[in-house]
């Protein structure tokens, strides 16, 4: 008996690029010194506090059935963050808590498309961005933000790939690039929306990590609030990968669509993980900003580094946790560089064309090592970036 069509070719053809991350996975589980720079999982475990709150909440014997759409306490909480941060009126019944930012991408794909439709997004993308359209039924359409333009999404080439599509889903700041999305990119991406009349998904994860410019959120742009589904999760503000606690915020009738969905599908969030999300919440912004303060510094370690060489050069890392490196003067590709390095140094990078072709040419670095390590696998980095430049030179 066949799987299905659909499971069987949710990543393409291809490995969804995560084939270098488990070759290093698998040198690391074999002895070898592999410094890991590839994703973006903090160097700290979850605060003691927030476990602690867990811990409090299950021993307190709220380990069965919780509520599906998330428990009102912490659908309150999430409601009232997003109306301070948005301005845009928010209530419980705006919120639909998911296990995961990632599970709350599915619903709101679910939500958005039927078979069959388009469904669009910006490459460079986060690599599972194309198969969790192909997961709906959905056909994923990257529109490329290019190098020249500082990745930023243009106006234009999403107006040409609008036309017959359903949905467009974004990332600012951006993972990969760490580009955060300008007030006028986002107002053409708010224009092709309504002229089109897509919904806007808004992948809004790193919201905390911001180290240029404003985290600005479509919902809260003019005519976006009723056509656009923001996801988050406490994964990288709060440093809780592991809990699995997302969000998905729309409007009203659409959520309770979703929780429909929720019911049949996850069955909600387990109630002593959603009552250590909510303390989390609780702990305010100077907590959030103690969690995202060493990613600025490692961002201030590498471009330190960088300046004075011309063989790899930073897209400007406006926000979240990595840093995307070009690497076209070394004459390799981004797969090629990150293979050799690999090996030669013991330096795991995830390659640009993992995330799509506009990002060929370019490595993706994680800051996620503790700042001495992370300093001197940066350090080796560019030294061996500067021997390929050499060696391609003097060809």
């Amino acid at each position: 008996m066949k799987a299905s069509n659909r499971i069987r070719t949710l990543t393409g053809t291809g490995d969804d690029g995560w084939g270098l991350f488990l070759r290093a996975r698998a040198m690391k589980a074999a002895g070898e010194p592999v410094l890991e720079l590839t994703i973006g999982e903090h160097d700290i475990p979850t605060d003691p506090r927030i476990l602690a709150a867990m811990t409090a909440s299950a021993r307190g014997g709220h380990t069965g059935y919780a509520a599906v759409p998330g428990i009102p306490a912490l659908r309150d909480a999430v409601a009232a963050r997003l109306t301070e941060r948005t301005g845009v009126p928010t209530s419980r019944d705006n919120v639909l808590i998911t296990p995961g930012g990632q599970a709350g991408l599915f619903a709101a794909h679910h939500a958005a498309c039927d078979e069959g439709d388009r469904a669009l997004f910006i490459d460079p993308y986060y690599a599972t961005y194309p198969a969790t359209i192909r997961s709906v039924g959905a056909v994923p359409v990257p529109v490329q933000a290019v190098p020249e333009d500082g990745f930023q999404p243009q106006e234009t080439a999403l107006a040409a790939a609008a036309p017959g599509a359903k949905s467009l889903l974004i990332n600012s700041p951006n993972n990969p690039t760490g580009v955060v999305y300008t007030p006028e990119t986002l107002a053409g991406i708010a224009r092709v929306a309504c002229d089109h009349g897509l919904w806007l998904i808004s992948d809004e994860v790193y919201d905390t990590q911001v180290w240029q410019g404003a985290h600005i959120s479509p919902r809260a742009l003019p005519g976006m609030a009723g056509r656009t589904l923001v996801v988050g999760s406490l994964s990288k503000s709060h440093a809780m990968t592991g809990s699995r606690l997302g969000w998905v915020v729309g409007p009203a009738e659409v959520i309770a669509h979703m929780i429909t969905l929720a019911t049949h599908t996850t069955y909600g969030v387990p109630g002593y993980i959603q009552d250590a999300g909510l303390h989390a919440l609780g702990l305010g912004a100077e907590f959030e900003a103690g969690i995202a303060a060493p990613f600025l510094r490692r961002r201030e370690i590498i471009l330190t580094l960088l300046a004075g060489q011309q063989a790899v050069r930073a897209v400007p890392a406006q926000g979240a946790m990595y840093a995307m490196l070009d690497i076209r003067s070394t004459g390799l590709s981004g797969e090629e560089f990150a293979g050799r390095l690999l090996e030669a140094e013991k330096i795991a990078v995830m390659p640009g064309e993992s995330f799509g072709v506009a990002a060929a040419g370019h490595i993706r670095v994680a800051l996620t090592l503790p700042d001495d390590q992370f300093g001197e696998a940066a350090n080796r980095l560019i030294r061996f970036a500067n021997l390929c430049a050499a060696r391609d030179g003097a060809d």
